[in-house]
């Protein structure tokens, strides 16, 4: 499937990569790269003590404002693994190329361990319960799906750009 915007959307869970992996294709491909975490932590601080401050519900509104600021330029945007809780987020990403970057988990652990990331009090198994919640409207929301699982970032990279002809 050719990407069918100059947009390009990395969803998935937390933890999976879309940073990484968007940095990379854009290098590879000369385009811009915008997280839109990192437009979070620039407008507000930390995403823990925003989270901790005002919680869940008012970090979803943030990250949907983030999210619509991203997708104003080309280029590929990496989200937070909430980022398509809202539907109005999920509308969106009608007019952007969305690729999914799935897992089946088993890697996660030690990518998880060094974060600060305020949903996952209970590691692993807070992770497996937030992606199981979340597996479905990923799956929806995506054009392409790519399973990440135990792949070397350059054949994730490889099959972005073959599934998306870029």
């Amino acid at each position: 499937m050719p990407a069918k915007s100059d947009v390009i959307v990395l969803i998935g869970p937390m933890g999976v990569g879309k940073s990484t992996v968007g940095k990379k294709l854009a290098r590879a491909l000369k385009i811009p790269f915008c997280d839109t975490d990192n437009l979070i932590v620039d407008e507000h601080g930390k995403i823990a003590d925003f989270f901790a401050e005002h919680g869940e519900e008012a970090f979803r509104e943030v990250e949907h404002l983030a999210l619509a600021r991203a997708l104003k330029s080309p280029g590929i945007v990496a989200t937070g693994g909430g980022a398509v809780l809202l539907e109005k987020s999920r509308a969106l990403l009608k007019n952007a190329t969305v690729v999914y970057l799935a897992t089946d988990g088993k890697h996660m652990g030690s990518r998880l361990r060094n974060g600060s990331r305020p949903l996952l009090k209970n590691g692993m198994d807070d992770w497996k319960r937030i992606y199981n919640s979340r597996k479905s409207i990923y799956e929806s929301t995506a054009d392409v799906t790519i399973d990440t699982s135990g792949h070397p970032l350059a054949q994730t990279i490889s099959e972005i750009r073959e599934r998306l002809s870029i």
